[in-house]
């Protein structure tokens, strides 16, 4: 069974990870939630639930504005070809759906089959903001605690300077 936001909250509560949470209408792209965004503190997010040529699986979050150029980061983090994984294997490993996928959704891959990795620009501002495993909020932690909440699931936050 996967996580709800309220029980994402229970999990961050129990870590000592302070939070807050926006709720807003349905956001699905960076654009979408430009002007949502501007209003809240902060550094925003894009993440991406990637599956390379072998069959494994990554999800990136980013700096809500950093290009990232999918034909060339395999190199980089020392994969096979990547491409999108599958709407089914998002809901499988993050327990989410697209549109909604997060750093936050780590918690419901309890199998840790999900290498995560993270930009470095999000560690150059508090606090970060995700979605809470739903498109319809954002919540912000500061930075040193979004990394112990990664760590707190059992996945390494391997960081990365995608901008480069």
């Amino acid at each position: 069974m996967t996580a709800s936001p309220e029980d994402l909250f229970a999990y961050l509560d129990a870590h000592g990870i302070t939070h807050q949470t926006h709720w807003h209408a349905p956001v699905f792209t960076v654009a979408e939630g430009a002007d949502l965004k501007a209003a809240m503190p902060g550094i925003h997010t894009k993440n991406l639930f990637l599956k390379d040529k072998d069959g494994a699986f990554i999800l990136i979050s980013a700096e809500a504005h950093t290009q990232i150029a999918l034909n060339q980061l395999h190199r980089h983090i020392g994969t096979k070809r990547l491409s999108f994984g599958s709407a089914g294997d998002m809901l499988a490993l993050l327990g989410v759906t697209p549109g909604s996928v997060t750093a936050f959704a780590l918690m419901n891959d309890t199998g840790r089959k999900v290498r995560f990795i993270a930009d470095a620009a999000l560690f150059t501002a508090d606090p970060v903001n995700f979605h809470p495993l739903t498109n319809t909020a954002t919540t912000a932690v500061s930075r040193d605690d979004f990394r112990r909440f990664v760590e707190s699931t059992g996945h390494t936050c391997d960081v990365l300077d995608l901008s480069a």
